[in-house]
Order: structure tokens, then C-alpha cells, then sequence
């Protein structure tokens, strides 16, 4: 139908008029039909009073058009009105509260052109706050790996905002360090150890993609194979960085994973896997400024460092603290008669003997040249006593091949612990080098007890 004005109402008022006009012609002459009597019909009044009819139905029907039509428009266009206010609010405020589905939606009563405007008015209102709700998730996600550069600390912090944001009731972070899936970050999962070896977790890893598993019968749950517990869905997602594997997450639920959870997920994961790349970098970084490179163990301004903290730990908890001084014995003379790469490997071999038979949570030491210092926390002076004989042992069972022969070292050691008398790291040191001292005196290859 063309448009006679620019406003849709007027032109329906004069359609609605024009219409009722024509009824108000064409009526007498189709009374004729009907039998009237044509003195009757075809007056001047009847022509009238039929005009008049039809003004007045046209003016009704447009009236009631206004009323029923109108009002229902103009309730949209309102609605559309405060959406575009509170949306242009809430760009710099952040504060979406006054613009969710609930207090936005318009009633969908009538199955009609009307009723499917507001129902897209509502889809778009619901799709305005799920991209809210994307928008904050990615900002909040960003927030927190920009706040954390170690490792461990930033996989439990992005862990936490994945099941946060996707809804997973359980999860895991696996990154890859030193040729191994390490699981840093679990919540929910037993047996997270396992879940490098797991088919699905290689098949991810190999074919850089998330895997969404899933069973749809319900009284049937994936098995405990992967995740430790019952699960209905499953996902696992590699985090790559320039098609490099990084580590892997895997998420867990009872229930079932939304579309935009999913969707969310593969963004987020790359954020995440940037901030993985840059903490493996830190962490590489960190290692090279406090690893000696010759013998792997931590070098001395970091060990000093690292003596310091110990101390000051043992001193406020009123904990036991004990330290080591090792010496190899007769290392010059190693080095003038089989060569200083002979003598590299030899302390190579030292350091890796005394790893063996040290503690979880001892720290090695080169302290210089070929002295050695290890930390002890929590050893009395027995437990110093007993690691020490362990050292002197498993480095006198060492030796180091060059061609035919076979070069074996000894080690001298010298031990103490921290008492009330000891009041500082200098002064702990120094009773056990002065132990070191007495051991070299008495004859090497022995462990002497400050």
C-alpha cells in the first residue's frame, strides 16, 4: 500500500476515511440491488446520511486501531527509550542492574505481529545482557592473570574464575614443565596426577582442540576414569600458545555445560594461554637468575637469600632450623691430573648424589667452587646428623668415568643448627664451616657436628 504522509497513523486515518467514504457512495446504489425502492434510496439524504456512516466507521476503526495498536507501539517504543538510556548509562557507570531481562522485558500476549516485536525486543534485551555478562567475564578474567606472574599462583587463580564463569562444579589446570603435564591447580578432582596419561587428554594435546564429552542417558555418568568422580559432561581444552602446547584444562559437571559456557571457555582460554606463556618465561627467567648452570643447584645470592628467609621463619615459629657445609675433598688435585672437564662432570655428580638422598623442601646450594651449603628446615641436630651420613655415603659411592678409568670423590661435611645463641645467618654459617674445618683436620670423609 503506497504512503501517502510520513506518519504511519495519518495515513491509516486517511486509508480508514477514504474507505469509508467509498462505502458511503457505493451503498445506496447497492440497496437497489436489494429491491429498496429507488424514490427512497437515491436521495439526497440517504446519499448523506450513508457518508456520515462511513466517516464515522472509519473514524471508530481508526480510534480503535489507535487504542489497541498504538498503545502497544508506544509501550515499545518507551521501553526501546529506557534501554537506550540506561545502555548509554551503564557504558561509563558499569552498573547493568537497571537494564536486565526482568525489569526490561515487554509482555508477549498475542500471537500477531505485535507479539513477535516484543519477543524480539526481549531476545535483544537477553542478548544485551549475555554480552554483558561475556564482557565482564573476559574483564574480570583479564584482571586476575595481569595480577599474578608465578605459575602456581596463576593457574589456581584462573581455575577459580573458569568455574566461576562456566558453571563447572569441578576442574583442573595441567601446564607443561619440564617435559611433564604438571597438574598446578585442582578443585574437585581426585587423582589429577594420572590425567596427563588419559587417552582423551593426549587426543586434545595432539589434535590442539576442546573436546566436549558427554552421555545423554541419565541414569548413566562418565566414569571416574578421567576425573576422579561421577560427571555427566566433561570438557577438555588445550591451552596453546602459537600452536605450541602449553597445558591443558579440563572442567567438570553433574549437570550439562551451557552453549555460552562453551563458547566462553574458548575464549577465555586464550587469554589464558598468554598468560601461561608469559609465566613459563618468568618462571624460566627466575630459574636462570638463581640456578647455578653447571650443577643445577639454586647459586649463593639466591641461596644466602633463601638462608635468610629460613632463618627468619625458624626464629618466629620457634622451629628447628639445620644447615650443611660439604667440601669435596682433594678437588684440585681431580682437577691437575684429569682436567677441569673432568673436574665439571665430578661436581655435576656431587650435587646430583646429594639430590638423591635430600628431603623435599631441603635446598642445595654451591656455595663456591667445590663447597657446597644445604638447607635443612625443620632438622634437629640428629636429623642434620643422619641427612649428612647420607650425603658422605651416596657421594662416596660416586664416581665419574673418563675412558678407562674411574674417578671417585669424597666429601668432608660440617653441620649445625640454629639455637638461641645463633642469632643470625652469619653466625650459622659460621659454626658449620668451622665444623667443615675440624672434618678436613681429622681426616676428610666425615661428617663433623658443631
Amino acid at each position: 500500500m503506497p504512503r501517502l504522509t510520513s506518519r504511519v497513523f495519518t495515513d491509516l486515518a486517511l486509508w480508514m476515511v477514504g474507505f469509508g467514504v467509498l462505502i458511503g457512495l457505493v451503498f445506496p446504489p447497492f440497496c437497489l440491488l436489494l429491491g429498496l425502492p429507488e424514490a427512497r434510496v437515491m436521495t439526497p439524504a440517504f446519499f448523506a446520511s450513508t457518508l456520515v456512516a462511513g466517516l464515522a466507521v472509519g473514524g471508530v476503526n481508526f480510534g480503535l486501531s489507535r487504542l489497541v495498536v498504538g498503545r502497544r507501539l508506544r509501550l515499545l517504543a518507551d521501553r526501546m527509550g529506557t534501554v537506550e538510556q540506561q545502555l548509554t548509562d551503564a557504558v561509563f557507570s558499569h552498573d547493568w542492574t537497571s537494564c536486565d531481562p526482568e525489569r526490561c522485558a515487554l509482555p508477549v500476549d498475542s500471537a500477531d505481529e505485535v507479539g513477535a516485536s516484543a519477543g524480539a525486543f526481549n531476545r535483544l534485551i537477553a542478548t544485551l545482557a549475555r554480552s554483558h555478562m561475556v564482557e565482564t567475564a573476559m574483564r574480570d578474567f583479564s584482571a586476575v592473570l595481569s595480577s599474578e606472574f608465578e605459575l602456581e599462583g596463576l593457574s589456581n587463580a584462573a581455575l577459580d574464575g573458569l568455574l566461576r564463569h562456566t558453571g563447572a562444579a569441578a576442574g583442573a589446570i595441567l601446564v607443561a614443565r619440564e617435559d611433564t603435564m604438571e597438574p598446578l591447580a585442582s578443585h574437585g578432582l581426585r587423582g589429577t596426577e594420572s590425567l596427563a596419561g588419559n587417552d582423551h587428554v593426549r587426543r586434545v594435546l595432539r589434535l590442539g582442540r576442546t573436546e566436549h564429552l558427554r552421555v545423554e542417558t541419565p541414569e548413566i555418568s562418565i566414569d571416574s576414569l578421567l576425573v576422579g568422580q561421577a560427571a555427566r559432561e566433561i570438557l577438555v581444552a588445550p591451552i596453546t600458545f602459537k600452536s605450541v602446547p602449553l597445558g591443558l584444562i579440563v572442567l567438570a559437571t553433574s549437570g550439562h555445560f551451557e552453549r555460552d559456557s562453551i563458547r566462553l571457555l574458548e575464549q577465555l582460554r586464550a587469554d589464558l594461554a598468554l598468560a601461561v606463556n608469559n609465566a613459563l618465561a618468568h618462571d624460566r627467567l627466575e630459574r636462570l637468575a638463581a640456578v647455578d648452570p653447571l650443577t643445577d643447584a639454586y647459586n649463593r645470592r639466591f641461596g644466602l637469600a633463601r638462608l635468610r628467609e629460613e632463618f627468619s621463619r625458624a626464629v618466629r615459629a620457634e622451629n628447628p632450623l639445620g644447615v650443611l657445609m660439604l667440601d669435596i675433598d682433594r678437588f684440585k688435585t681431580v682437577n691437575d691430573t684429569y682436567g677441569h672437564v673432568v673436574g665439571d662432570r665430578v661436581l655435576r655428580a656431587v650435587a646430583a648424589a646429594c639430590r638423591r638422598v635430600l628431603r623435599e623442601g631441603d635446598v642445595l646450594i654451591r656455595y663456591g667452587g667445590e663447597e657446597f651449603l644445604v638447607l635443612l628446615p625443620g632438622a634437629g641436630p640428629a636429623d642434620v646428623r643422619h641427612i649428612g651420613d647420607r650425603v658422605r655415603r651416596a657421594v662416596a659411592e660416586t664416581s665419574v668415568e673418563d675412558g678407562e678409568l674411574r674417578v671417585g670423590v669424597t666429601v668432608s661435611l660440617g653441620g649445625a643448627t640454629y639455637r638461641e645463641s645463633t642469632d643470625s645467618t652469619d653466625a650459622l654459617v659460621a659454626l658449620a664451616d668451622g665444623a667443615l674445618y675440624e672434618a678436613k683436620e681429622g681426616g676428610r670423609n666425615r661428617l663433623v657436628f658443631a
